[in-house]
C-alpha cells in the first residue's frame, strides 16, 4: 500500500479510493457541502431578510448525527467536504465536527475538508481549524469599504473580518475570497479587490447573484452579469483561461499583471451544471441534489430509523438517482419571485 504525507506532516497509508456515486447523467458525485446551521451573525441583503425566522434548534441534527451522515457519504466515495452555513463557526461546539472529519482526512478516507465563512469568527478559530486538518478556506467578502460593508451585511464588523484574514494566514490557511457581483454596489471595486487578494497571496472568485429566498429588494436591480465584469477587467488586465480546479464550479483565469488567479462562478450567464459533482446536506438532514431545484431527500428519517449503515446508504443511493440535469435559475423582469423559495443560508450556496 502506498503512503503519502498527511495534512499534519506525517506519513500515512493511502487507502484505495472507493467507487464514486454516479447520477443519472453520468456525473460522479464526489463533493458534499454541509450546511451546519442556517443561522448567521450577518444579514447580507442579497442572502436573507433582516428579520429572519430561523429553524427551531430542536429540528437540527446533532453534531454527532451530522458526523455519521458525512461518514456515510465518505464511505460512498465522497472525497471532499465543505462546511457552510449560515455562518458555520457560530454553531455551538462546531469544532467537534471539524475534528472528527479532520480525522478522516488524516487517515486518507477524505481528500479535503474545507470551510466557507464570513470571517467574523476566524480570529478565534483559525489555529484550531489548521490543527484539525483544514488547509483551505473561502471567505465571503463583497467590498473593502467599511461603510459599504456595514450596509451590505447590515450587522457585520469589517475590522473583525480583517483580523480574521490575518489570523487565518498566520495559521497557514490558504484563503480564497468570494465576492458576489452586485450592480451599482461593487462593480467598480472588483479590480481593487483582486489586487488586494493577489497582493496577499489569495485568490478571488466573483459570483453572480442567484434567485433564492424572499428578500427586501428586487434582484433584477442588483444582477450584474459576469460577462460585463470580465470585459471591464480585460480593459485593464491580461486574463488567460486556465484549467485550474478546486472541485467547485468556478472557472479560473490568471492575471498577468498581478500573478494571481481569478475565478468566475456564473450560474446565470453560463451555468456549470454539465460538470456538477455536488450535493448539499442541510443541518436538518435534508439532502438537496441541486442548489437550484426544490426536490430533496429526507435523510434524517433514514438516519434515525436504524443503526444499520446499509439502510442509510440505500436512502442516499435513491436520492442520487434523482439528481437533475440542471437548475432553474432565471433573473429578469418577468420572473420577480425567486426561482427557489428557500434562502441561501439553508443550503449554504
Amino acid at each position: 500500500m502506498n503512503t503519502i504525507v498527511g495534512p499534519l506532516g506525517s506519513a500515512m497509508a493511502l487507502k484505495p479510493s472507493k467507487e464514486p456515486m454516479i447520477d443519472p447523467f453520468g456525473r460522479a458525485v464526489t463533493y458534499l457541502r454541509v450546511s451546519v446551521t442556517d443561522r448567521c451573525d450577518f444579514r447580507c441583503t442579497y442572502c436573507m431578510a433582516e428579520n429572519m425566522t430561523f429553524l427551531p434548534k430542536k429540528d437540527l441534527l446533532t453534531l454527532e448525527e451530522l458526523n455519521r451522515l458525512c461518514s456515510a457519504f465518505i464511505d460512498k466515495g465522497v472525497r471532499k467536504i465543505r462546511l457552510t452555513g449560515g455562518e458555520p463557526l457560530v454553531r455551538k461546539n462546531i469544532m467537534y465536527l471539524v475534528r472528527e472529519l479532520g480525522k478522516r482526512v488524516h487517515d486518507g478516507a477524505l481528500e479535503e475538508l474545507t470551510l466557507t465563512t464570513n470571517g467574523s469568527q476566524l480570529a478565534r478559530y483559525a489555529d484550531e481549524l489548521y490543527d484539525c486538518g483544514v488547509r483551505r478556506i473561502n471567505v465571503s467578502l463583497d467590498t473593502l469599504d467599511p461603510e459599504k460593508f456595514r450596509q451590505i451585511t447590515r450587522w457585520g464588523d469589517f475590522s473583525k473580518v480583517m483580523e480574521g484574514l490575518d489570523a487565518a494566514q498566520r495559521a497557514g490557511l490558504k484563503i480564497k475570497l468570494n465576492a458576489v457581483a452586485l450592480k451599482d454596489f461593487n462593480g467598480d471595486e472588483i479590480a481593487g479587490m483582486m489586487r488586494f487578494a493577489h497582493d496577499r497571496g489569495m485568490d478571488l472568485t466573483v459570483i453572480e447573484t442567484m434567485p433564492m429566498g424572499e428578500i427586501e429588494e428586487d434582484r433584477t436591480d442588483r444582477y450584474l452579469p459576469l460577462s460585463e465584469v470580465r470585459a471591464q477587467l480585460e480593459s485593464e488586465f491580461t486574463l488567460t483561461d486556465i484549467g485550474y480546479q478546486t472541485g467547485g464550479p468556478a472557472r479560473y483565469v490568471t492575471v498577468k499583471e498581478t500573478g494571481g488567479r481569478l475565478g468566475f462562478i456564473t450560474p446565470m450567464t453560463h451555468n456549470f451544471c454539465e460538470s456538477c459533482n455536488r450535493v448539499r446536506l442541510t443541518c436538518t438532514g435534508t439532502l438537496y441534489m441541486c442548489l437550484g431545484q426544490n426536490d430533496a431527500a429526507d435523510l434524517r428519517t433514514a438516519l434515525r430509523a436504524s443503526e444499520d449503515a446499509a439502510y442509510l446508504s440505500n436512502a442516499i443511493d435513491e436520492a442520487i438517482l434523482r439528481k437533475p440535469k440542471g437548475h432553474d435559475f432565471i433573473i429578469d423582469r418577468n420572473h420577480r419571485r425567486p426561482a427557489v423559495a428557500r434562502h441561501m443560508s439553508v443550503t449554504g450556496g
